[in-house]
Order: structure tokens, then sequence, then C-alpha cells
């Protein structure tokens, strides 16, 4: 059933034009037959609060928050999702009569992507996630909760490391290193690159050590910010090499379910993505 009235979306990054996330519920809103405006907005960080101001005077309806926004969008939230809440992160902002309502739909989508789509078992695996910002606390906690054995954080800021590891709580799984300390660890079931270093152009060295007899390696990065790190993976020997096109089909539905009240089709969009990019996902 079309809606009467075309409701208003956005992405707000720094950088935000090459997201796909237009075309993503774009192509959700013509499924469900939907009428929907979704636009970019590139806001600088000392411009998000404003921007999300004049989002919703405009009668915006629901926002997606990507880098660098993610751990300040939560903060500007009058009131956050219990997920939102543990990963002190938000993606996804819904306008209620009392300000933003703020959710996380990372690392749900990480999981579906790793399970459903590249038929993944999570559970007892040993799990390297190499950032600690807004991506990194989006799907922590989603790794946790699909059953994982252990989960190592390193950054290049250790007191963020630390901060994560604080705020999630679980000791005994959670272990906060410094990248000093990679080459000591031993090797990973599944390594996750949740950090922009790539985008700067500015990969950490990491060991081929990290990676395990048929360990799996993904970038919740897409497009050419992922390929420092996926080259690396596959040279390093790791068994299926991913980048972020699926996490980001998949938190969008999420988005869009949260939004609208339907779910979309996500295999659709995904595999006319995955047909237009040039980079493709192997071993899967």
């Amino acid at each position: 059933m079309t809606e009467s009235v075309t409701k208003r979306f956005a992405v707000i990054g720094h950088p935000v034009a090459h997201s796909l996330s237009p075309r993503i519920h774009a192509t959700f809103g013509k499924q469900r037959g939907i009428s929907l405006e979704y636009t970019t907005i590139d806001a600088a960080p000392e411009q998000l609060e404003a921007t999300l101001e004049a989002f919703a005077a405009g009668g915006g309806s629901g926002v997606n928050i990507t880098l660098p926004h993610k751990q300040r969008a939560a903060e500007l939230c009058s009131e956050l999702t219990e997920r939102a809440r543990r990963c002190g992160a938000a993606n996804t902002l819904t306008r209620g009569a009392d300000g933003w309502l703020g959710d996380n739909t990372d690392g749900l989508g990480l999981v579906r992507d790793l399970t459903e789509r590249h038929g993944q078992d999570l559970r007892g695996r040993k799990v390297l996630l190499i950032g600690a910002g807004g991506a990194a606390r989006g799907v922590a906690p989603a790794l946790l909760d699909a059953g994982i054995k252990s989960l190592f954080i390193v950054n290049r800021t250790p007191s963020r490391t630390d901060a994560l590891a604080d705020a999630l709580g679980e000791p005994a799984r959670v272990h906060p290193r410094n990248f000093e300390d990679l080459g000591n660890l031993g090797g990973f079931d599944l390594i996750v690159n949740a950090t922009s270093a790539a985008r700067e152009a500015a990969l950490p060295f990491l060991p081929s050590s990290l990676v395990a007899p048929r360990a799996d390696a993904v970038d919740l990065s897409y497009g050419e910010v992922a390929i420092p790190f996926m080259a690396w993976a596959r040279a390093a020997g790791a068994d299926i090499v991913v980048d972020g096109l699926g996490m980001l089909v998949e938190q969008a539905a999420e988005a869009f379910l949260r939004w609208h009240g339907v779910r979309p089709d996500t295999s659709a969009v995904y595999n006319e993505l995955r047909a237009s990019y040039a980079l493709l996902s192997t071993g899967d």
C-alpha cells in the first residue's frame, strides 16, 4: 500500500557523497510501494547537532548516521534503544515528539551478512576487532551475542580501546590490547577491520600470524577504502574475505523496518549492488 505522504530521510556523514544508502532505500521503497525521499547530507562534526535540528524542523522523519558521527549522534538523542545504549553509538535515528530516538543496526547487519549470506557459524570463534570508534562499538555487542568465544580489541588510541572494553562489560571474553601486542596474540578465526585508517591511506601494520587456518576477514567499509585490508587478508591466507557491502544492506533493512514497519528483500538489492561493483567478495 502506497503512503499518501512522502516522508523525508537522509544519511549524515563526513564525507558522505559516496554513500550507497540513498540507492538502497529508494530500491527498498519501490519494493514495498512506499514513497520516500532519501538524500545525503555532509556535516562536519561541529555541525551535527545543528544539522539534525534543521532536518527535523524541515519535516525529516529519520536519519542514518555514518562516519564519523555515530558516538556523538547517540549523545544527541533524547532516547536510545537497548542496543544503542550498549554500543554507545547510534546509526539509525527516528524523529519523535520529544526528539530523536537512536538505534544501532550495524551489529545485527554484520551478523546477518556473515551468518545468512556467507554461511558462517560465529559460535566459539576467537575474534580480533581492529578499531574502537563508532563502527567498532556498533558491531561488538552483536558479535558477543552471536556466541563468539573471545573478542580482542586493538586501536591506535589505547584509552578508546579500554573504554570500549569497559562498556561491553564482559572481562572474561573481551580483551583490550595494544597494537604492539599483535605479534604475540596468535591466530584468530575472524578478523574485523572497523577502523577508518584505510580511508586515510594509513592501514596499520598487521602481521600475517594473526590469520589462523581457515580464518575469515571482513572490512566494515566497502569500495576502494576496503581494498588495502582485504588485500592483506588474502595475502595472509584468509579463507573468506568480504567487504562491508552486505552489512550495509542488512543494517539498512533494519532501519527501513523501524521507519516503515515492513522488511524489504535484501538479497535482490545486494545482488544488484554487487553485480555493479568491481570489488567482489571471494571464497563464498
